[in-house]
């Protein structure tokens, strides 16, 4: 066995390890890296990278086909799904040179491509090696959750990590959970030309705003999605090509293809934890506000760590981390801030609390202002008139934004920044945002909180009807 000793270890090279390396080593500390898989982890390889990529595939025929209402003859889609397919790969290559091994060994990083496993409290072994490190952050993700459905250990099916393997469209793909990632390929595979039915065992979309999910989900039926939702699956049982699905409630759903997306489990199996000393709780390793593990030696981040599972927050691990392990600096998460979006069209995007969450929270103290979309002149010229924003606001501060409609995933960036920094809404109705523009959406948002407390307010009229009898 070969014997190293280095100030931090990261364990896994999907975006939350690549970014505490890459932050880590440029900053003067000594870094090794594990990777038993592949660089740039699930994000790249099978979740936001190939998924958008394939919705872009999607977009590109929907598009085509729906193009007479701007004046260009609608045309029938010819999908080339194995085409489609290789710009999800093409799109993987461009980006994989900066999570590449050749990059971080650049940076100085030294790169072991191997599994980790804890000896103790401060050494992993990987492969040949037994590394000795000051601070081990853990980053080795999440995997699809497979339940254990009678019937499925027989019958083919796909994940999210197999899903972009295949090279021939489906005829009838069923999918088994009614989430983002479940909702995002269901639609994705609509388009280019797939029959699509979701079974959901309790509400479709059931994180977001019912208010909201309901808008989407609207146009995801409207585009001929089958959207079976109390529907828990009971039994699956055929072959390649004919696949059914039985509900506890005795519908039956067939198809010719199946694939598994009800959710997440964090990858801990290969740690040996215990002999750490590091404790686990059901969805994950259990941390505290600073990300340290019951072992203060080692830090986990992002989907291993058990909260929310996305590559952004991956990222904001990382530099809580880095203040903490390398600069010894008191860091603590928060949640509140983060926002997340689901990419179907139109998009749903979430910041803070939903309305029921704030309600509960706030009761009477809060307001709700909302702006639709289709008094958005921009959203008017492009056809994109589906949409709405609620913004909870307690005493003029915001405390969440739901929005659903074009182009909300960048919408919500906006209010992650006035709830990170303790704004108001005076600080966004202050803002000018260029004409037209669907980023006027917020700034209305606000001006929908002011309205009543300008135009419907009796002082108000009557301090400037003073002012108008005094003004020369």
């Amino acid at each position: 066995m070969a014997r190293l000793k280095t100030d931090l270890l990261v364990i896994g090279a999907g975006s939350g390890g690549l970014s505490v390396a890459a932050g880590a080593v440029q900053m003067g500390a000594d870094v090794i890296l594990l990777e038993g898989h592949k660089m740039g982890g699930d994000c790249l390889n099978y979740g936001c990278v190939p998924s958008k990529a394939l919705i872009a595939s999607g977009k590109a025929a929907q598009a085509q086909a729906h193009a007479e209402r701007y004046g260009v003859a609608d045309v029938t889609p010819q999908v080339d799904y194995a085409a489609a397919m290789g710009h999800v790969s093409d799109v993987i290559a461009q980006i994989e040179p900066v999570d590449s091994q050749e990059r971080f060994e650049g940076l100085g990083v030294k790169v072991i491509r191997e599994y980790g496993r804890f000896l103790s409290g401060d050494e992993v072994q990987a492969g040949e090696h037994v590394i000795r490190a000051r601070r081990i952050v853990i980053a080795t993700g999440s995997s699809p959750l497979v339940p254990p459905i009678p019937g499925l250990e027989s019958v083919p099916y796909v994940t999210n990590e197999t899903l972009f393997e295949m090279r021939k469209k489906p005829e009838h793909l069923l999918i088994v959970g009614g989430g983002p990632i479940g909702m995002e390929m269901a639609q994705a595979h609509r388009r280019l030309g797939s029959r699509v039915t979701v079974i959901e065992g309790a509400r479709a979309l059931g994180k977001d705003d019912p208010e909201l999910a309901a808008i989407a989900l609207d146009r995801l039926r409207a585009e001929g999605i089958e959207i079976a939702e109390e529907a828990l699956a009971q039994e699956v049982r055929g072959q390649a090509g004919a696949i059914e699905i039985e509900a506890k409630d005795g519908r039956v759903f067939k198809g010719s293809h199946l694939l598994m997306a009800v959710g997440r489990k964090a990858n801990i199996e290969r740690l040996d934890l215990d002999k750490a000393g590091i404790e686990t709780a059901k969805a994950g390793i259990k941390v505290d506000a600073s990300l340290k593990t019951s072992n203060r030696r080692v830090y986990a981040i992002g989907d291993v760590a058990g909260g929310l599972q996305f590559t952004h927050v991956a990222g904001y691990h990382a530099g809580i981390v880095i203040r903490s392990a390398l600069f010894g600096l008191p860091a603590k998460t928060r949640t509140d801030h983060i926002p997340y979006a689901t990419y179907t069209d139109p998009e749903i995007a979430q910041v803070g609390l939903t309305e029921a969450a704030a309600r509960e929270a706030h009761g009477a103290a809060l307001e709700v202002a909302r702006f639709e979309y289709h008094h958005n002149d921009r959203a008017i010229a492009e056809r994109k008139t589906t949409g709405l924003i609620k913004v909870m606001v307690v005493k003029g501060r915001p405390v969440g934004a739901s929005i659903v409609g074009h182009q909300a995933g960048e919408l919500i960036s906006l209010w992650s920044l006035v709830i990170a920094n303790g704004l108001k809404m005076k600080h966004v109705a202050n803002m000018v945002a260029p004409y037209p523009t669907i980023g006027e959406i917020n700034k209305r948002a606000a001006g929908a909180y002011f309205s009543p407390r300008l135009f419907e307010n009796a002082m108000v009229k009557r301090v400037v009807g003073a002012v108008q009898r005094w003004l020369p």
